[in-house]
């Protein structure tokens, strides 16, 4: 068994993620992308005072929230992959499958909200945080937005698989 996302040194992760294996996939990688964002936003946080200076809890809830769910789209992923091997005549077929699709399509959208967050975030610090951490912040925010982008590509193809679920 493969040691969960949060566990594994970015070398393992990179390595799993390459590997000719079902998981981890695109969405681990966003939300590993969402979490690495998350983080950011936090340091940039903690270097900025007042207000400000209070999102790095906001960033570093949303980091463990996103971090998990790179080891939940895996396993929802594999429930796609033990129902689509179902016999076809399986009368359990058609309700396993359209039920692992969309736990499948749910997780990604929760990565892309928790993207969509941190990017809010990231961008209120690049503008108004510590200018000696706009860098730190833009990059988070850009980072955010993709994993955003990515977590709703994939929402969109588990939906059109599951309309064509069969």
């Amino acid at each position: 068994m493969t040691p969960a996302a949060r566990d594994q040194t970015v070398g393992e992760f990179l390595g799993a993620l390459a590997a000719r294996a079902p998981a981890p996939a695109a969405g681990a990688c966003a939300a590993i992308t969402a979490a690495t964002a998350a983080a950011l936003t936090a340091k940039a946080a903690r270097f900025s005072v007042g207000e400000l200076g209070e999102l790095a809890d906001d960033a570093d809830r949303l980091r463990a929230e996103v971090t998990a769910l790179a080891d939940e789209d895996g396993a929802a992923y594999g429930a796609v992959l033990a129902a689509t091997r179902l016999p076809r005549d399986d009368p359990d077929r058609q309700e396993r499958l359209a039920a692992a699709l969309a736990a499948a399509t749910e997780i990604p959208l929760r990565i892309a909200r928790i993207g969509a967050e941190v990017a809010t975030l990231a961008g209120r610090l690049e503008r108004e945080g510590n200018p000696n951490l706009r860098g730190d912040a833009q990059a988070a925010a850009l980072l955010a937005e993709g994993a955003t982008q990515a977590a709703v590509a994939l929402v969109n193809i588990n939906r059109e698989l599951g309309n064509g679920a069969s």
